[in-house]
């Protein structure tokens, strides 16, 4: 576990290699994060050993069976509902991570978005909580996908954690 303060989410994303995915909303994830060069391995499950990675080969983002997740990872992101975040959270904490990234895929009025990051208030807090209390960064917004291509292209990420 990583106690270190982080203080913008391009800090982040630049001092991070490998990513865990638990869920995603689209490909765009996976693939984003592959074509930036990072180690992406994507919990695939629903069995235990259901891990592809995510890998730029000859120009194309192609996934392969590893059957567990890489150890150390620098960054958890998770797709899932904040109720399953402490067992995220926990397998984050164990496999060295820094910080848990959550997405909702929900827009500000509640809809379906795949890039929207908005959580109920109670929701955004409890999440918080879940997170910070096990002493890692916790971020749910931006969306990755646009934050990894804007710091890519040597931009900020445009939010602060």
């Amino acid at each position: 576990m990583h106690n270190d303060p982080v203080t913008d989410v391009a800090e982040l994303i630049r001092d991070s290699r490998t990513v865990l995915l638990v869920d995603w909303p689209d490909r765009d994830v996976p693939d984003t994060l592959a074509r930036a060069g990072y180690g992406v391995v994507s919990d695939d499950g629903p069995s235990a050993d259901e891990y592809n990675a995510y890998e730029m080969v000859e120009g194309e983002v192609r996934i392969r069976r590893v059957g567990g997740p890489p150890e150390p990872v620098d960054l958890v992101y998770t797709h899932r509902p904040v109720d399953e975040l402490p067992d995220i959270v926990e397998q984050a904490c164990a496999l060295g991570a820094r910080a848990v990234w959550i997405q909702s895929g929900l827009d500000a009025t509640g809809a379906r978005d795949p890039r929207g990051c908005w959580l109920a208030p109670e929701r955004s807090a409890e999440a918080r909580e879940i997170v910070e209390s096990a002493g890692l960064v916790y971020i749910e917004a931006p969306y990755i996908g646009d934050a990894v291509r804007r710091v890519s292209a040597g931009e900020s990420a445009g939010e602060e954690v």
